[in-house]
């Protein structure tokens, strides 16, 4: 009788490890699937907001013809509104998707070489950098490009990257990209990305512009206040100026006082045919985003060169 009912236990005790075993490899079947299942619309659903953020692109680059055709008329249809290149946001819907898109007129940027130490070093400060540090940035940069080998007193030469534990020489020549910048001493991808909730100055500088002055048609709060004698009085009356009206003539302003004699030179009203275009992707009732950076060229007639494209990049709305 015991044997018996031993051999009956043993039996439950095997059913009972069989059955647990059958379960537990049933829910990992299941979280498999689950997570699959999960990975699959997460994928879907990113490639979606890539390509509403690729209509986005197209969207300004059309938005960009017309601006060149319509930009000086004098009456606006509703709904055909010449858009502004000053990184104003625009809204469309395609599907059950929006984007959205800023343009920027690459001459409402500081270019990196053709901008003076002086106005490289203000944006660096006002965006958080430390005086010491953004002169030693500020005279690097300018070391960096020009054809010598002399120091600028807080710059440093090809002896200083040669002594680095992976040497390399200035480059002594122009930037070819702004990326190009994390070569230079004292510059860090934090400074120029941003980190920590602190904004970057990448969205601020260019290589594509070609001009020392800043067109006051186009450039961002930050990209004012760089400028010598500017003042956050100044830089705002620009602002409100331009939302209804493009300035031709630097006279309508009607900025005076201090330090306007050290704005003027700084600045001009026009501007090149080199935009930045952030798109924006997203579905409706959904918090993912894809963004899209392309610089664009516009050759004349209806054609156009992308000279930069970065698809996803992390910038903001």
């Amino acid at each position: 009788m015991n044997k018996h009912m031993t051999e009956k236990g043993i039996a439950l005790l095997i059913v009972l490890w069989a059955l647990t075993i059958l379960m537990v490899i049933v829910l990992s079947f299941s979280v498999m699937a689950r997570t699959e299942i999960y990975s699959t619309l997460a994928f879907k659903g990113g490639i979606e907001r890539k390509f509403i953020a690729e209509a986005g692109i197209e969207r300004g680059i059309t938005e960009l013809f017309y601006r060149e055709v319509y930009r000086n008329q004098t009456v606006e249809l509703e709904g055909r509104e010449v858009w502004k290149a000053d990184g104003t946001p625009y809204e469309g819907q395609i599907g059950n998707g929006y984007y959205t898109v800023k343009i920027l007129d690459e001459s409402g940027k500081v270019d990196i070489n053709t901008a003076s130490g002086l106005v490289l070093k203000n944006l660096l400060i006002n965006a958080g950098v430390k005086p010491e540090e953004a002169d030693i940035i500020a005279d690097s940069i300018m070391d960096w490009k020009d054809a010598d080998d002399l120091h600028r007193l807080h710059g440093v030469e090809s002896d200083y990257y040669l002594s680095l534990p992976n040497p390399y020489r200035a480059k002594n020549d122009k930037f070819d990209a702004i990326e190009e910048l994390l070569l230079v001493k004292g510059m860090t991808a934090g400074i120029l990305y941003g980190e920590g909730g602190k904004k970057g100055i990448v969205d601020f500088l260019t290589v594509h512009s070609g001009t020392e002055s800043i067109n006051i048609n186009a450039a961002p709060k930050e990209v004012l206040m760089a400028l010598p004698g500017m003042t956050p009085e100044y830089a705002d009356s620009i602002i409100e100026y331009r939302k209804t009206k493009e300035i031709n003539d630097l006279s309508e302003i009607g900025l005076s006082g201090e330090g306007i004699e050290l704005i003027m030179p700084e600045i001009d009203t026009q501007g090149t045919e080199t935009f930045t275009i952030d798109a924006f992707g997203r579905k409706a009732g959904e918090k993912g985003v894809y963004a899209i950076r392309a610089t664009v060229r516009l050759e004349g007639g209806e054609k156009y060169k992308y000279i930069y494209y970065k698809s996803p990049v992390d910038t903001k709305q």
